[in-house]
């Protein structure tokens, strides 16, 4: 594998496990702020879809940031 690719999954990685740790974190809150038993038994697949969710709209987010980018490039020539 090259260098190259390794920096692409390490940084694709990165992207995804601080997702998930920010989606744990607001699962975590909501579980603080409305303590029922429920909530508590809830609180894994919360943390992975706010995981997700967080992660697809940084995706889509950085998705949006480079088109517009490669747009101004191919403007600037």
């Amino acid at each position: 594998m090259e260098h190259a690719s390794k920096a692409v999954i390490a940084r694709e990685w990165i992207i995804f496990a601080l997702s998930v740790g920010v989606g744990g974190h607001v699962a975590f809150g909501m579980v603080l702020h409305d303590p029922l038993q429920q909530r508590w038994q809830e609180m894994g697949w919360n943390s992975l879809f706010v995981g997700l969710f967080v992660y697809v709209a940084v995706q889509a987010s950085r998705s949006i940031f480079l088109a517009i980018r490669s747009r101004r490039v191919k403007h600037d020539h």
